[in-house]
Protein backbone atom coordinates (compact mmCIF):
# COMPACT_ATOMS: atom_id res chain seq x y z
CA UNK A 1 0.00 0.00 0.00
CA UNK A 2 2.71 2.48 0.95
CA UNK A 3 5.74 2.95 -1.23
CA UNK A 4 9.03 4.75 -0.61
CA UNK A 5 10.47 5.67 -3.99
CA UNK A 6 13.99 6.82 -3.13
CA UNK A 7 14.81 4.57 -0.18
CA UNK A 8 13.19 1.99 2.08
CA UNK A 9 13.50 2.34 5.83
CA UNK A 10 13.45 -0.80 7.94
CA UNK A 11 13.73 -1.16 11.70
CA UNK A 12 16.74 -3.24 12.71
CA UNK A 13 16.46 -5.66 15.58
CA UNK A 14 19.68 -7.07 16.94
CA UNK A 15 19.67 -10.42 18.69
CA UNK A 16 22.23 -11.35 21.25
CA UNK A 17 23.07 -14.81 22.65
CA UNK A 18 23.57 -15.57 26.31
CA UNK A 19 27.14 -15.22 27.45
CA UNK A 20 28.90 -18.40 28.50
CA UNK A 21 31.71 -16.64 30.30
CA UNK A 22 31.83 -17.36 34.06
CA UNK A 23 30.25 -14.59 36.15
CA UNK A 24 33.49 -14.16 38.06
CA UNK A 25 35.53 -13.38 34.93
CA UNK A 26 36.34 -9.73 34.16
CA UNK A 27 34.46 -8.14 31.25
CA UNK A 28 36.19 -8.35 27.88
CA UNK A 29 35.04 -4.82 26.84
CA UNK A 30 34.04 -1.56 28.48
CA UNK A 31 30.43 -1.32 29.65
CA UNK A 32 30.25 2.44 28.92
CA UNK A 33 27.58 3.49 26.33
CA UNK A 34 28.71 3.22 22.72
CA UNK A 35 27.75 5.92 20.22
CA UNK A 36 25.08 4.77 17.77
CA UNK A 37 25.98 4.54 14.13
CA UNK A 38 25.06 7.42 11.85
CA UNK A 39 21.54 7.13 10.47
CA UNK A 40 20.17 5.31 13.51
CA UNK A 41 17.44 7.94 14.05
CA UNK A 42 16.33 7.52 10.44
CA UNK A 43 16.11 3.77 10.87
CA UNK A 44 14.06 4.26 14.02
CA UNK A 45 11.54 6.58 12.36
CA UNK A 46 7.98 5.26 12.49
CA UNK A 47 6.69 4.02 9.16
CA UNK A 48 3.64 5.60 7.49
CA UNK A 49 1.53 2.52 8.21
CA UNK A 50 2.18 2.85 11.95
CA UNK A 51 1.53 6.61 11.92
CA UNK A 52 -1.77 6.24 10.08
CA UNK A 53 -2.89 3.27 12.17
CA UNK A 54 -2.21 5.18 15.39
CA UNK A 55 -4.51 8.01 14.28
CA UNK A 56 -7.51 5.63 14.24
CA UNK A 57 -9.30 7.56 11.52
CA UNK A 58 -10.96 4.70 9.70
CA UNK A 59 -11.76 5.28 6.07
CA UNK A 60 -8.84 6.09 3.80
CA UNK A 61 -5.62 8.09 3.91
CA UNK A 62 -3.63 9.06 0.84
CA UNK A 63 -0.38 11.00 0.63
CA UNK A 64 2.55 11.92 -1.55
CA UNK A 65 5.78 13.83 -0.97
CA UNK A 66 8.24 14.90 -3.64
CA UNK A 67 11.39 16.93 -4.12
CA UNK A 68 9.92 20.33 -5.03
CA UNK A 69 12.73 21.09 -7.47
CA UNK A 70 12.93 17.85 -9.42
CA UNK A 71 9.48 16.41 -8.82
CA UNK A 72 10.95 13.04 -7.85
CA UNK A 73 8.44 11.23 -5.62
CA UNK A 74 10.01 10.31 -2.30
CA UNK A 75 7.14 8.46 -0.63
CA UNK A 76 3.55 7.76 -1.63
CA UNK A 77 0.51 5.96 -0.30
CA UNK A 78 -2.78 5.58 -2.21
CA UNK A 79 -1.51 8.63 -4.08
CA UNK A 80 -3.63 8.09 -7.19
CA UNK A 81 -6.91 7.58 -5.34
CA UNK A 82 -9.27 10.55 -5.55
CA UNK A 83 -10.67 11.93 -2.29
CA UNK A 84 -12.50 15.15 -1.32
CA UNK A 85 -9.77 17.80 -0.92
CA UNK A 86 -11.92 20.23 1.10
CA UNK A 87 -10.33 23.69 1.14
CA UNK A 88 -7.01 22.41 -0.22
CA UNK A 89 -8.79 22.99 -3.56
CA UNK A 90 -8.37 26.73 -2.95
CA UNK A 91 -4.63 26.37 -3.66
CA UNK A 92 -5.45 25.16 -7.17
CA UNK A 93 -7.96 28.00 -7.56
CA UNK A 94 -5.26 30.48 -6.53
CA UNK A 95 -2.90 29.14 -9.21
CA UNK A 96 -5.72 29.26 -11.77
CA UNK A 97 -6.61 32.88 -10.99
CA UNK A 98 -2.98 34.03 -10.87
CA UNK A 99 -2.27 32.43 -14.22
CA UNK A 100 -5.38 33.65 -16.03
CA UNK A 101 -6.08 37.04 -14.41
CA UNK A 102 -2.58 37.93 -13.24
CA UNK A 103 -1.41 38.92 -9.72
CA UNK A 104 -1.98 42.64 -10.37
CA UNK A 105 -5.63 42.20 -11.40
CA UNK A 106 -8.11 44.39 -9.53
CA UNK A 107 -11.89 44.08 -9.47
CA UNK A 108 -13.96 47.19 -10.07
CA UNK A 109 -17.39 48.21 -8.76
CA UNK A 110 -18.94 51.20 -10.53
CA UNK A 111 -21.77 53.67 -10.21
CA UNK A 112 -23.13 54.55 -13.65
CA UNK A 113 -25.77 57.09 -14.68
CA UNK A 114 -27.88 56.97 -17.81
CA UNK A 115 -29.24 60.13 -19.32
CA UNK A 116 -27.88 63.56 -18.48
CA UNK A 117 -26.34 64.66 -15.21
CA UNK A 118 -26.83 68.35 -14.56
CA UNK A 119 -27.09 70.53 -11.48
CA UNK A 120 -26.85 67.49 -9.20
CA UNK A 121 -29.76 65.75 -10.92
CA UNK A 122 -29.50 62.39 -12.73
CA UNK A 123 -32.23 62.48 -15.36
CA UNK A 124 -32.05 58.75 -16.06
CA UNK A 125 -31.21 55.69 -13.97
CA UNK A 126 -28.52 55.22 -11.35
CA UNK A 127 -26.84 51.83 -11.64
CA UNK A 128 -24.64 49.88 -9.23
CA UNK A 129 -22.51 47.66 -11.46
CA UNK A 130 -20.95 44.65 -9.79
CA UNK A 131 -17.60 43.62 -11.21
CA UNK A 132 -17.08 40.34 -9.37
CA UNK A 133 -15.28 41.86 -6.38
CA UNK A 134 -15.46 39.33 -3.51
CA UNK A 135 -14.11 41.85 -0.99
CA UNK A 136 -16.65 44.67 -1.35
CA UNK A 137 -17.94 45.62 2.09
CA UNK A 138 -20.21 48.23 3.63
CA UNK A 139 -17.30 50.65 3.96
CA UNK A 140 -16.69 50.29 0.22
CA UNK A 141 -20.32 51.04 -0.60
CA UNK A 142 -20.20 54.05 1.72
CA UNK A 143 -17.13 55.33 -0.17
CA UNK A 144 -19.07 55.12 -3.45
CA UNK A 145 -21.96 57.07 -1.91
CA UNK A 146 -19.52 59.70 -0.64
CA UNK A 147 -18.10 60.04 -4.15
CA UNK A 148 -21.61 60.77 -5.46
CA UNK A 149 -22.13 63.39 -2.79
CA UNK A 150 -18.79 64.99 -3.63
CA UNK A 151 -19.99 65.31 -7.22
CA UNK A 152 -23.05 67.16 -5.98
CA UNK A 153 -25.55 64.39 -6.81
CA UNK A 154 -28.75 65.04 -4.89
CA UNK A 155 -31.56 63.60 -7.00
CA UNK A 156 -32.12 60.59 -9.25
CA UNK A 157 -35.27 60.79 -11.37
CA UNK A 158 -35.03 57.35 -12.92
CA UNK A 159 -34.77 53.86 -11.45
CA UNK A 160 -32.08 52.46 -9.21
CA UNK A 161 -30.66 49.23 -10.65
CA UNK A 162 -28.08 46.67 -9.56
CA UNK A 163 -26.18 44.67 -12.19
CA UNK A 164 -25.19 41.13 -11.12
CA UNK A 165 -24.45 39.48 -14.47
CA UNK A 166 -20.64 39.64 -14.41
CA UNK A 167 -20.84 36.13 -12.90
CA UNK A 168 -23.62 33.52 -12.85
CA UNK A 169 -26.09 33.56 -9.99
CA UNK A 170 -25.60 30.60 -7.64
CA UNK A 171 -28.16 30.23 -4.83
CA UNK A 172 -25.76 28.39 -2.53
CA UNK A 173 -22.21 27.16 -3.01
CA UNK A 174 -23.08 23.64 -1.86
CA UNK A 175 -26.72 22.55 -1.68
CA UNK A 176 -25.77 19.78 0.77
CA UNK A 177 -25.03 22.32 3.50
CA UNK A 178 -27.65 23.50 6.04
CA UNK A 179 -29.50 26.62 4.89
CA UNK A 180 -28.26 28.83 7.72
CA UNK A 181 -24.47 28.37 7.51
CA UNK A 182 -22.69 31.57 6.53
CA UNK A 183 -19.92 29.77 4.64
CA UNK A 184 -22.31 28.67 1.86
CA UNK A 185 -24.03 31.88 0.68
CA UNK A 186 -25.29 32.82 -2.75
CA UNK A 187 -22.82 34.01 -5.39
CA UNK A 188 -23.27 36.49 -8.23
CA UNK A 189 -21.41 39.31 -9.95
CA UNK A 190 -22.00 41.56 -6.97
CA UNK A 191 -21.17 40.62 -3.40
CA UNK A 192 -21.34 42.50 -0.11
CA UNK A 193 -19.76 41.48 3.20
CA UNK A 194 -19.07 38.03 1.74
CA UNK A 195 -22.83 37.81 1.20
CA UNK A 196 -23.61 37.54 4.88
CA UNK A 197 -26.05 39.52 7.03
CA UNK A 198 -25.56 40.09 10.75
CA UNK A 199 -28.41 38.76 12.91
CA UNK A 200 -28.43 39.87 16.55
CA UNK A 201 -30.96 39.31 19.31
CA UNK A 202 -31.34 40.63 22.86
CA UNK A 203 -33.82 39.59 25.49
CA UNK A 204 -35.74 42.19 27.45
CA UNK A 205 -38.21 40.70 29.87
CA UNK A 206 -40.19 38.08 27.99
CA UNK A 207 -39.59 39.58 24.56
CA UNK A 208 -36.67 39.78 22.14
CA UNK A 209 -35.31 42.67 20.16
CA UNK A 210 -33.96 41.61 16.75
CA UNK A 211 -31.71 43.46 14.32
CA UNK A 212 -30.54 42.53 10.83
CA UNK A 213 -27.73 44.73 9.59
CA UNK A 214 -24.79 44.94 7.19
CA UNK A 215 -22.26 45.96 9.76
CA UNK A 216 -18.63 46.88 9.23
CA UNK A 217 -16.09 48.23 11.69
CA UNK A 218 -17.59 51.71 11.22
CA UNK A 219 -21.19 51.33 10.07
CA UNK A 220 -24.30 49.33 10.89
CA UNK A 221 -26.94 50.04 8.26
CA UNK A 222 -30.19 48.17 8.76
CA UNK A 223 -31.11 45.54 6.18
CA UNK A 224 -34.70 45.22 4.96
CA UNK A 225 -34.34 42.59 2.24
CA UNK A 226 -33.62 39.96 4.91
CA UNK A 227 -36.36 39.34 7.46
CA UNK A 228 -36.35 37.35 10.70
CA UNK A 229 -39.29 35.98 12.68
CA UNK A 230 -39.00 34.35 16.12
CA UNK A 231 -41.18 31.23 16.38
CA UNK A 232 -42.19 29.42 19.57
CA UNK A 233 -40.56 26.03 18.90
CA UNK A 234 -37.45 24.06 19.82
CA UNK A 235 -36.39 22.59 16.47
CA UNK A 236 -35.37 23.25 13.83
CA UNK A 237 -33.33 26.20 15.03
CA UNK A 238 -33.56 28.00 11.66
CA UNK A 239 -35.76 27.77 8.59
CA UNK A 240 -35.41 29.65 5.32
CA UNK A 241 -37.97 30.53 2.65
CA UNK A 242 -37.49 32.47 -0.57
CA UNK A 243 -39.85 35.43 -0.33
CA UNK A 244 -39.32 36.57 -3.90
CA UNK A 245 -38.04 40.03 -3.07
CA UNK A 246 -36.72 39.01 0.34
CA UNK A 247 -34.93 36.30 2.33
CA UNK A 248 -37.37 35.11 5.00
CA UNK A 249 -35.92 33.40 8.07
CA UNK A 250 -37.44 31.99 11.24
CA UNK A 251 -35.58 31.06 14.41
CA UNK A 252 -36.64 28.85 17.31
CA UNK A 253 -37.32 30.89 20.44
CA UNK A 254 -36.07 28.07 22.66
CA UNK A 255 -32.59 28.36 21.09
CA UNK A 256 -32.04 32.07 21.72
CA UNK A 257 -31.22 32.29 25.43
CA UNK A 258 -30.67 35.82 26.72
CA UNK A 259 -28.94 37.15 23.62
CA UNK A 260 -26.42 36.49 20.89
CA UNK A 261 -25.46 37.07 17.28
CA UNK A 262 -24.36 35.23 14.15
CA UNK A 263 -23.84 35.84 10.45
CA UNK A 264 -26.46 34.30 8.17
CA UNK A 265 -26.01 33.71 4.43
CA UNK A 266 -27.55 36.04 1.88
CA UNK A 267 -29.47 34.39 -0.98
CA UNK A 268 -30.24 37.61 -2.89
CA UNK A 269 -26.86 39.34 -3.11
CA UNK A 270 -27.80 42.01 -5.67
CA UNK A 271 -30.90 43.08 -3.73
CA UNK A 272 -28.87 43.02 -0.52
CA UNK A 273 -26.19 45.31 -1.95
CA UNK A 274 -28.88 47.58 -3.42
CA UNK A 275 -30.76 47.70 -0.12
CA UNK A 276 -27.66 48.78 1.81
CA UNK A 277 -26.57 51.26 -0.87
CA UNK A 278 -30.05 52.84 -0.80
CA UNK A 279 -29.85 53.27 2.98
CA UNK A 280 -26.36 54.77 2.82
CA UNK A 281 -27.41 57.13 0.02
CA UNK A 282 -30.41 58.30 2.03
CA UNK A 283 -28.10 59.17 4.90
CA UNK A 284 -26.30 61.53 2.52
CA UNK A 285 -29.50 63.14 1.27
CA UNK A 286 -29.71 61.13 -1.96
CA UNK A 287 -33.11 59.46 -2.27
CA UNK A 288 -33.25 56.36 -4.49
CA UNK A 289 -36.13 54.16 -5.53
CA UNK A 290 -36.12 50.53 -4.39
CA UNK A 291 -33.43 48.51 -6.21
CA UNK A 292 -34.16 46.43 -9.30
CA UNK A 293 -31.81 43.60 -10.33
CA UNK A 294 -30.63 43.37 -13.96
CA UNK A 295 -28.08 41.19 -15.72
CA UNK A 296 -26.36 43.69 -18.01
CA UNK A 297 -25.31 47.28 -17.50
CA UNK A 298 -26.59 49.82 -20.05
CA UNK A 299 -24.25 52.44 -21.42
CA UNK A 300 -23.85 55.53 -19.34
CA UNK A 301 -21.53 57.86 -17.49
CA UNK A 302 -19.31 56.45 -14.74
CA UNK A 303 -19.82 58.66 -11.70
CA UNK A 304 -17.79 56.68 -9.17
CA UNK A 305 -15.61 53.57 -9.08
CA UNK A 306 -14.02 51.43 -6.37
CA UNK A 307 -11.01 49.22 -7.03
CA UNK A 308 -10.26 46.16 -4.94
CA UNK A 309 -6.83 45.23 -3.63
CA UNK A 310 -4.67 43.41 -6.15
CA UNK A 311 -5.43 39.74 -6.73
CA UNK A 312 -2.31 38.52 -4.95
CA UNK A 313 -3.45 40.21 -1.71
CA UNK A 314 -6.99 38.89 -2.14
CA UNK A 315 -5.72 35.33 -2.64
CA UNK A 316 -3.36 35.53 0.32
CA UNK A 317 -6.29 36.46 2.55
CA UNK A 318 -8.43 33.76 0.94
CA UNK A 319 -5.84 31.09 1.71
CA UNK A 320 -5.37 32.36 5.24
CA UNK A 321 -9.05 32.64 6.21
CA UNK A 322 -10.36 30.02 3.75
CA UNK A 323 -13.23 32.20 2.49
CA UNK A 324 -15.37 30.10 0.19
CA UNK A 325 -17.09 32.93 -1.64
CA UNK A 326 -13.74 34.51 -2.53
CA UNK A 327 -12.60 31.25 -4.10
CA UNK A 328 -15.82 30.91 -6.10
CA UNK A 329 -15.80 34.50 -7.36
CA UNK A 330 -12.15 34.65 -8.37
CA UNK A 331 -12.39 31.17 -9.90
CA UNK A 332 -15.41 32.07 -12.00
CA UNK A 333 -13.84 35.41 -12.95
CA UNK A 334 -10.83 33.50 -14.26
CA UNK A 335 -13.15 31.28 -16.29
CA UNK A 336 -14.85 34.33 -17.79
CA UNK A 337 -11.46 35.70 -18.81
CA UNK A 338 -10.21 32.34 -20.12
CA UNK A 339 -13.28 31.46 -22.18
CA UNK A 340 -14.66 34.89 -23.04
CA UNK A 341 -18.11 34.04 -21.68
CA UNK A 342 -19.94 33.72 -18.36
CA UNK A 343 -20.17 30.04 -17.33
CA UNK A 344 -23.62 28.55 -16.85
CA UNK A 345 -22.98 27.57 -13.27
CA UNK A 346 -20.33 26.84 -10.67
CA UNK A 347 -19.78 23.25 -11.78
CA UNK A 348 -19.14 24.36 -15.36
CA UNK A 349 -16.55 26.86 -14.18
CA UNK A 350 -14.84 24.22 -12.04
CA UNK A 351 -14.75 21.89 -15.05
CA UNK A 352 -12.91 24.59 -17.00
CA UNK A 353 -10.42 24.90 -14.16
CA UNK A 354 -9.91 21.12 -14.22
CA UNK A 355 -9.07 21.34 -17.91
CA UNK A 356 -6.67 24.20 -17.25
CA UNK A 357 -4.94 22.22 -14.48
CA UNK A 358 -4.47 19.21 -16.73
CA UNK A 359 -2.99 21.28 -19.57
CA UNK A 360 -0.96 23.78 -17.52
CA UNK A 361 0.04 21.97 -14.34
CA UNK A 362 0.31 18.47 -15.76
CA UNK A 363 -2.37 16.92 -13.56
CA UNK A 364 -4.44 14.03 -14.84
CA UNK A 365 -7.39 13.35 -12.54
CA UNK A 366 -8.73 16.69 -11.22
CA UNK A 367 -12.49 16.37 -10.68
CA UNK A 368 -13.44 19.49 -8.73
CA UNK A 369 -17.08 20.59 -8.71
CA UNK A 370 -16.41 24.07 -7.35
CA UNK A 371 -13.50 26.42 -6.65
CA UNK A 372 -13.61 26.35 -2.83
CA UNK A 373 -13.65 22.63 -2.06
CA UNK A 374 -16.90 22.94 -0.10
CA UNK A 375 -18.68 20.42 -2.29
CA UNK A 376 -18.03 16.92 -1.02
CA UNK A 377 -18.34 15.47 -4.52
CA UNK A 378 -15.03 17.04 -5.57
CA UNK A 379 -12.19 14.56 -6.00
CA UNK A 380 -8.44 15.13 -6.08
CA UNK A 381 -5.49 12.76 -5.80
CA UNK A 382 -2.47 13.41 -3.62
CA UNK A 383 -0.27 12.80 -6.66
CA UNK A 384 -2.07 15.49 -8.69
CA UNK A 385 -1.83 18.00 -5.85
CA UNK A 386 1.89 17.38 -5.50
CA UNK A 387 2.27 17.69 -9.26
CA UNK A 388 0.62 21.13 -9.11
CA UNK A 389 2.86 22.20 -6.24
CA UNK A 390 6.01 21.06 -8.02
CA UNK A 391 4.97 22.90 -11.17
CA UNK A 392 4.35 26.10 -9.17
CA UNK A 393 7.56 25.88 -7.15
CA UNK A 394 9.96 27.25 -9.75
CA UNK A 395 7.93 30.42 -10.28
CA UNK A 396 7.51 31.01 -6.51
CA UNK A 397 3.95 32.27 -6.98
CA UNK A 398 2.17 30.08 -4.44
CA UNK A 399 4.35 29.49 -1.38
CA UNK A 400 4.64 33.20 -0.43
CA UNK A 401 0.85 33.45 -0.13
CA UNK A 402 0.29 30.15 1.69
CA UNK A 403 -0.28 30.17 5.42
CA UNK A 404 2.63 29.17 7.70
CA UNK A 405 1.67 26.00 9.58
CA UNK A 406 3.44 25.71 12.96
CA UNK A 407 4.83 22.40 14.12
CA UNK A 408 3.52 21.27 17.51
CA UNK A 409 4.41 18.94 20.36
CA UNK A 410 2.31 16.02 21.59
CA UNK A 411 0.10 18.42 23.54
CA UNK A 412 -0.49 20.54 20.42
CA UNK A 413 1.67 23.37 21.72
CA UNK A 414 3.59 25.33 19.09
CA UNK A 415 7.29 24.48 18.82
CA UNK A 416 8.98 27.80 18.08
CA UNK A 417 12.38 26.43 17.04
CA UNK A 418 11.34 23.36 15.10
CA UNK A 419 13.83 22.63 12.28
CA UNK A 420 11.06 22.06 9.70
CA UNK A 421 9.12 24.99 8.28
CA UNK A 422 5.79 24.44 6.56
CA UNK A 423 3.64 26.67 4.35
CA UNK A 424 0.44 24.95 3.30
CA UNK A 425 -3.31 25.00 2.81
CA UNK A 426 -5.53 23.15 5.24
CA UNK A 427 -8.85 21.60 4.31
CA UNK A 428 -11.64 20.52 6.64
CA UNK A 429 -15.09 19.08 6.06
CA UNK A 430 -17.02 16.64 8.20
CA UNK A 431 -14.69 13.62 8.50
CA UNK A 432 -12.46 15.04 5.78
CA UNK A 433 -9.05 16.54 6.48
CA UNK A 434 -6.43 17.70 4.02
CA UNK A 435 -3.09 19.45 4.13
CA UNK A 436 -0.91 20.29 1.14
CA UNK A 437 1.97 22.64 0.53
CA UNK A 438 5.71 22.97 0.97
CA UNK A 439 8.06 21.94 3.74
CA UNK A 440 11.70 22.90 4.17
CA UNK A 441 13.86 20.41 6.07
CA UNK A 442 16.77 21.20 8.36
CA UNK A 443 19.27 21.04 5.49
CA UNK A 444 17.23 23.39 3.31
CA UNK A 445 15.72 20.78 1.02
CA UNK A 446 12.24 21.84 -0.11
CA UNK A 447 9.57 19.18 -0.52
CA UNK A 448 6.03 19.39 -1.89
CA UNK A 449 3.49 17.22 -0.10
CA UNK A 450 -0.21 16.42 0.08
CA UNK A 451 -2.09 14.42 2.73
CA UNK A 452 -5.79 13.59 2.44
CA UNK A 453 -7.91 11.65 4.93
CA UNK A 454 -11.60 10.80 4.64
CA UNK A 455 -14.08 8.54 6.42
CA UNK A 456 -16.80 8.39 3.78
CA UNK A 457 -18.91 5.84 5.65
CA UNK A 458 -19.27 7.99 8.77
CA UNK A 459 -19.67 11.12 6.69
CA UNK A 460 -22.56 9.63 4.70
CA UNK A 461 -24.55 8.98 7.88
CA UNK A 462 -24.67 12.64 8.95
CA UNK A 463 -28.03 14.28 8.28
CA UNK A 464 -28.11 17.64 6.52
CA UNK A 465 -29.46 19.33 9.65
CA UNK A 466 -26.42 18.19 11.67
CA UNK A 467 -23.66 19.01 9.19
CA UNK A 468 -22.59 22.27 10.84
CA UNK A 469 -20.96 20.49 13.80
CA UNK A 470 -21.66 16.73 13.92
CA UNK A 471 -20.75 14.63 16.90
CA UNK A 472 -17.21 13.27 16.81
CA UNK A 473 -16.01 15.31 13.84
CA UNK A 474 -13.89 17.68 15.90
CA UNK A 475 -11.93 14.96 17.68
CA UNK A 476 -11.51 13.07 14.39
CA UNK A 477 -10.07 16.19 12.80
CA UNK A 478 -7.70 16.64 15.73
CA UNK A 479 -6.34 13.12 15.26
CA UNK A 480 -5.94 13.77 11.54
CA UNK A 481 -3.84 16.87 12.25
CA UNK A 482 -1.58 14.90 14.59
CA UNK A 483 -1.12 12.29 11.87
CA UNK A 484 -0.26 14.98 9.30
CA UNK A 485 2.44 16.42 11.53
CA UNK A 486 3.95 13.01 12.25
CA UNK A 487 4.20 12.29 8.53
CA UNK A 488 5.87 15.67 7.98
CA UNK A 489 8.28 14.95 10.84
CA UNK A 490 9.09 11.61 9.23
CA UNK A 491 9.76 13.15 5.82
CA UNK A 492 11.94 15.87 7.29
CA UNK A 493 14.03 13.27 9.10
CA UNK A 494 14.31 10.78 6.23
CA UNK A 495 14.64 13.02 3.20
CA UNK A 496 16.27 16.14 4.60
CA UNK A 497 19.69 14.65 3.93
Amino acid sequence: MFKSVSRRVFLSFLASSAATTALAAPPAASLRPVARAAGHSKKAAAGPEAIISAAKLGGQVSFAVADARTGARLEVGNAKTGTPPASVAKAVTALYALNVLGPAHRFSTQIVATGSVSGGVVSGDLILVGGGDPTLDTNGLAALVSALKDKGIREVRGAFKVVEGALPYVKTIDSEQPDHVGYSPAVSGVSLNYNRVHFEWKRSGGAYGVTMDARSDRLRPAVYVTKMQIVDRRVPVYTYKDGGSSDNWTVAKAALGNGGARWLPVRKPALYAGDVFQTLARSQGIVLKNPKVVKKAPRGTVLASRQSDDLRKILKDMLRYSTNITAEMVGMSATVKRTGRVPNNLKASAAEMNRWANSTLGTSAMKLVDHSGLGGKSKMTADDMVQALVKAHSSAVLRPILKPIPMRDNKRRVLKNHPITVDAKTGTLNYVSGLAGYMTARDGRVMAFAIFAVDEATRSRISKANRESPQGARSWNGRAKVMQQKLIDRWGLLYGT
